[in-house]
């Protein structure tokens, strides 16, 4: 079995809840304190063992390839002023022998189709996507449970968490006979985005997840569904009726720091830490 190395990371959205900050400012660019919400998703991916990093990019987001290169200049400046202490911030070692890879997706067209930009990347492995709005929090990471899991398991991991019944409609929701159980586990029997009325369970998709290359032959031929996008919800229910998938249900605390409130969950939680120091 081939290890996990490659993660994708889809970035190229327009972040337009967090306007007026995201006009020239990628999303993924906003700090969490005094790092980028995009650098503890890649540090999350780096740290679980993978090497190569894709993002799904658009040619508004060239802060993103800016940040995760060395910037001599700056360099240079902090070395002349005696504060090479910060060096290992601005060029972290646990990314000296990782490759970044930016690919360009056109337009926007849902996370189904940014994922589809990277498989002349990915050919026939099983990859990593993360989805850096989720600032996930745990030792082992959200990831690495994932990973592990794929590698007893030998087929799709997606990660899950339990949500209030009447906030299904804002997620990938899965079905599973183990829905109740004590259980961290479950094998899927069907995936709805969205759900509107009746969703199969309260365990929502959370963006995590490991894919077997296979996704790609589902993924090609998918039209646009919910939202006019297309979905990767869509091509794992597809995936279904030939291979197995599993849910796991993820140890970690979880901010969505795609919205305004839970950005500031985060802040606030890794603020409290820091003054308690």
């Amino acid at each position: 079995m081939t290890k996990i190395t490659k993660a994708v990371f889809p970035v190229a959205g327009l972040g337009t809840r967090f306007l007026p900050a995201t006009k020239a400012i990628p999303k993924e660019m906003l700090p969490i304190i005094d790092k980028p919400l995009i650098e503890y998703a890649v540090e999350e991916a780096v740290l679980a063992g993978i090497t190569e990093i894709i993002f799904i990019t658009s040619h508004t987001k060239r802060a993103i390839e800016d940040h995760f290169d060395q910037n001599f200049e700056l360099e240079a400046k902090l070395v002349e002023s005696g504060k090479q202490d910060y060096l290992e911030k601005i060029n972290p070692q646990i990314f000296k022998n990782i490759k970044f890879t930016y690919v360009r997706q056109k337009s926007q067209k849902g996370l189904g189709d940014a994922i589809l930009h990277a498989r002349h990347l990915i050919q026939d492995e099983a990859f990593a996507v993360l989805l850096a709005d989720d600032l996930i929090l745990n030792e082992p990471s959200c990831i690495s449970q994932l990973i592990d899991l794929y590698e007893e398991k030998h087929c799709t991991v997606i990660g899950l968490n339990q949500v209030p019944l009447n906030k299904t409609n804002k997620y990938g929701v899965i079905a599973s006979d183990d829905v109740g159980s004590s259980k961290r586990t479950f094998v899927v029997k069907d995936i709805v985005e969205k759900p509107e009325s009746n969703p199969p369970s309260n365990l929502a998709v959370v963006g995590r997840y490991i894919l077997s290359s296979k996704i790609f032959d589902y993924l090609e031929n998918l039209d646009p569904s919910v939202g006019g996008e297309v979905q990767l919800t869509d091509a794992i229910k597809l995936m279904l009726k030939d291979q197995q998938v599993y849910g796991h249900l993820y140890e970690g605390l979880k901010f969505d720091c795609g919205s305004r409130h839970g950005y500031a969950e985060a802040i606030t939680h890794l603020a409290k830490n820091i003054l308690a120091t």
